[in-house]
């Protein structure tokens, strides 16, 4: 394991954490192949409902919102590791099992649920590259219905510091750590209000930019390479120092996680990101 805290040497890996349709057909059926529809929207959409109109065979729905610290006033805070093994159990998720998270918009979400297994001890955890969009566009196969998962024991085994607090954050922003945001330029820059009432607009001090659809090409897919590293170049991110990664509520922080972690590269998630910085009265903003 880094000791950054986070993932990219942890034991067990797979040597890239995206699969591609082809190779997640190839793989359907097989016993310890989990897959997991991470599906969620800031609009409220009922990703279960869209879940039980078409899924890929084998799959279960995993709900965001609830798989969350209910304590938390913030949305979708990760829950304790008891609650979360709790969840992945039912689901009949192993952590030693193969996982495989999508979800309905092509990279978008599975990329936060990835996080959290990833962070909770699962080692072998992928992201569906181009998610049900790009599956569906294959031609390939799907079900109907509610899942009926056999329930399973997830043993939890926490990632150290992959989870960055409100502290960390404040002492990042002092040292001049590099904090990399996904969230649109506009809300970025302070031009935008944000869509949490009560949130102010702006960033962290010393924040760079980087919407995280810079991250994907035109079909969902992420980039790959060299063309993924100029993307965190051309903001002027140092791939070689610590990184903390954050965005509105700590989703598409993700997506930059997950390129960062496709890279090599590890980092840290600030669980609270916007949601929480940008509410308080204590914590510094900038704009522009």
């Amino acid at each position: 394991m880094s000791s950054d805290g986070v993932f990219p040497e942890h034991e067990g890996a797979p040597m890239s954490f995206l699969i591609s349709p082809e190779d997640l057909a190839a793989r359907l059926g097989q016993p310890n192949l989990r897959i997991i529809d991470g599906s969620w929207s800031l609009d409220g959409r009922d990703g279960r409902a869209d879940f039980e109109q078409a899924h890929v065979p084998g799959a279960v729905f995993f709900d965001l919102d609830a798989v969350s610290d209910a304590a938390s006033p913030l949305p979708h805070m990760m829950p304790s590791p008891s609650a979360f093994a709790a969840v992945a159990g039912a689901l009949g998720v192993a952590a030693a099992d193969q996982i495989v998270v999508y979800d309905t918009a092509g990279l978008f979400s599975a990329a936060r649920v990835w996080w959290m297994f990833r962070t909770m001890g699962a080692r072998d955890v992928r992201v569906l590259d181009g998610g049900l969009p790009l599956w569906r566009s294959q031609g390939r196969p799907l079900e109907r219905g509610a899942a009926t998962p056999r329930p399973a024991s997830f043993q939890v085994d926490p990632v150290p510091g992959a989870v960055a607090e409100l502290s960390d954050v404040r002492a990042a922003v002092g040292q001049g750590v590099q904090i990399v945001d996904a969230r649109g330029a506009a809300r970025f820059e302070g031009l935008a209000p944000e869509p949490r009432p009560g949130v102010r607009s702006g960033h962290m001090p010393g924040a760079l930019n980087l919407p995280y659809g810079q991250l994907l090409n035109p079909d969902g897919t992420m980039k790959r390479g060299a063309a993924l590293a100029q993307a965190f170049a051309d903001i002027g991110l140092d791939l070689d120092r610590p990184v903390i990664t954050t965005c509105g509520s700590g989703v598409t922080a993700a997506i930059l996680t997950l390129g960062l972690a496709e890279l090599g590269r590890p980092s840290r998630l600030y669980d609270g990101s916007w949601s929480e910085w940008g509410a308080r009265e204590d914590t510094p903003v900038q704009t522009g």
